[in-house]
């Protein structure tokens, strides 16, 4: 055998080789469905006291309607409406730009009186993700709103796709955890783990309590 060939053999070899080993290692490997129970959670994120200009900053307050806020579905959502309801009214006091969503057959009339909007403030309606189909980013922009507070329910719906939607066309984003609930902990935990490492969503996001944002 002439040695460029003995060189083409032993090159073909070595690929077959690597092929059969990367072929060996995905399949000792399995899926995240195969190592679902390997999986550790990891730190939870720092939370950051923040203070917002109130005239660049909009509170989103989503879908509080007794359709999915309720104690049967979310009763997390409920435990959390005296929370939203003081920073609610900490936002009006210091003239921020305040906005609510529905959705489903719901209207402005239903949303929990705890946290029912005033007639001059704006809302929307829409599926998960409330910059779909309505004005809202209009709504922003006319106000000259820079950063947006994002509460509501579900955590894993409208907070997570409005949140990451309002990061990812260049708004400052602050989630407070105790305001984005779902059905559960371990809902909540994702949601929260996505904006803190989310590309292009977690440079924008900040972590934070209804009680350490300062208007």
């Amino acid at each position: 055998m002439r040695t460029r060939e003995r060189r083409l053999a032993a090159v073909a070899a070595i690929g077959i080789g690597l092929a059969a080993g990367v072929s060996a290692a995905a399949a000792q490997a399995g899926t995240i469905v195969d190592d679902w129970s390997k999986v550790k959670v990891g730190p939870a994120p720092q939370l950051k006291e923040v203070t917002v200009d109130p005239k660049t900053t909009a509170l989103l307050m989503l879908d509080f309607i007794p359709t999915i806020c309720n104690e049967k579905v979310r009763p997390r959502c409920i435990a959390s409406l005296p929370a939203m309801k003081q920073m609610l009214e900490r936002a009006r006091a210091a003239h921020a730009t305040v906005i609510f969503s529905t959705a489903g057959k719901a209207t402005p009339k239903d949303i929990w009186a705890q946290v029912a909007p005033l007639p001059s403030e704006g809302w929307v309606h829409s599926h998960a993700d409330k910059f779909l189909d309505t004005d809202l980013e209009k709504m922003l922009h006319d106000k000259g709103i820079k950063t947006v507070i994002v509460v509501g329910t579900a955590a894993n719906g409208a907070v997570l796709y409005t949140g990451s939607h309002a990061a990812l066309l260049g708004y400052k984003v602050i989630v407070p955890v105790d305001g984005s609930t779902a059905e559960n902990e371990y809902t909540e935990q994702y949601v929260v783990y996505n904006f803190a490492h989310a590309p292009g969503v977690s440079n924008e996001t900040t972590l934070t309590t209804s009680a350490m944002v300062k208007f």
